[in-house]
């Protein structure tokens, strides 16, 4: 008989991503054909903006993995917003990705943060999730990284993006 267990295991949760990672790459040739060449290892990247001082004015933490760049925490600081500190630390991390052999990022971003700022670095909304959590809009972007377009308002707004380009970055 099988019983299930409510708890918190590092061990058991490290067991479980070997098993599913086997059974998709039994069930994927491309996946399968991808395991030996690395491309599947996720790889941490942090770039830290310091000021004079050596303070942090911004940052993000992102990691590589499957061919793609994910931007997990991109946040300036206000004195230092719009400013172009937040596209010089996503193109840094995105050169760095590409150099990895990404060809992809990704960002999720709530709708008062900075949707408008990724698509003003050549990010395209794939997603909305409404009410994530309640009352807030969630964003899901990707860019083909290579691309230098960016967008301006007016190219914002028609693709549904309203408020600041970059509240946060």
């Amino acid at each position: 008989m099988v019983h299930l267990v409510t708890e918190v295991d590092m061990d058991r949760r490290e067991e479980l991503g070997e098993r599913l990672g086997a059974t998709n790459t039994a069930a994927s040739p491309a996946l399968a054909a991808l395991r030996p060449t690395g491309v599947l290892g996720e790889e941490p990247l942090h770039i830290w903006a310091l000021d004079g001082t050596g303070a942090l004015a911004g940052g993000v933490v992102a990691h590589t993995s499957h061919g793609w760049l994910e931007l997990d925490l991109l946040w300036v600081d206000a004195g230092q917003r719009g400013a172009g500190l937040g596209g010089r630390i996503v193109a840094e991390a995105e050169r760095i990705a590409v150099e990895r052999g990404c060809a992809w990022s990704k960002v999720w971003t709530w709708d008062f943060q900075a949707p408008g700022f990724y698509i003003k670095q050549g990010y395209a909304v794939q997603c909305v999730l409404e009410d994530h959590p309640p009352g807030i809009r969630d964003f899901f972007l990707t860019k083909r990284l290579g691309q230098t377009k960016r967008l301006g308002q007016g190219e914002q707004r028609a693709r549904g993006v309203t408020g600041p380009a970059s509240p946060t970055a």
